[in-house]
């Protein structure tokens, strides 16, 4: 009597290996793990900015139409916070219960990416999105100073290129 025994062969664990490899090595062009920080980072960020521009609309709305900023003063595209200074005015909203007491030293490392453009009456926060998901959003149509320059990434410049010139805005 022969006995047969169970098991792979050479080959077929050469070929299983193989295949794991390729599809493991797909995984990594497709998953792409810094387009994923990227991606992480400008969540994030978008969240910061949507929080901020709401905490400046209840401010408004709270002080019964006045602004953090000084109204007098051409306010443009302004860092959120430069240095010790507060130009936006944020421990002002702060103060007033619309931000959590903690925001800024929350928020310092991403408040350096984000640009506030106000008026007297209105107020657009902006930044500047790394990821090519961010890039292709609808809202990534303005230019530094708040202005529509396209719908989506047209009359921007190319959604790969290290030049991109648009920003995703809340207005």
């Amino acid at each position: 009597m022969r006995l047969k025994k169970a098991g792979f062969t050479l080959i077929e664990l050469l070929i299983v290996i193989a295949l794991l490899g390729a599809l493991a090595v797909g995984m990594m062009a497709a998953l792409d793990p810094f387009e994923q920080l990227k991606k992480g980072t400008d969540t994030g960020i978008r969240n910061t900015v949507s929080e901020l521009h709401g905490g400046v609309i209840r401010y408004y709305a709270v002080t019964q139409g006045d602004m953090p900023w000084d109204p007098s003063a051409s306010v443009g595209p302004i860092n959120a916070l430069s240095g010790y200074s507060d130009p936006l005015g944020i421990y002002k909203i702060v103060n007033a219960g619309e931000l959590k007491p903690d925001f800024s030293s929350l928020a310092a490392n991403q408040l350096e990416k984000i640009t506030v453009i106000g008026t007297g009456e209105s107020a657009t926060v902006c930044f500047k999105p790394e990821s090519k998901s961010f890039r292709s959003d609808p809202n990534t149509k303005y230019n530094a100073s708040g202005t529509v320059v396209g719908t989506g990434t047209s009359n921007c410049a190319e959604t790969n290129s290290p030049n991109f010139s648009c920003y995703w805005c809340v207005e």
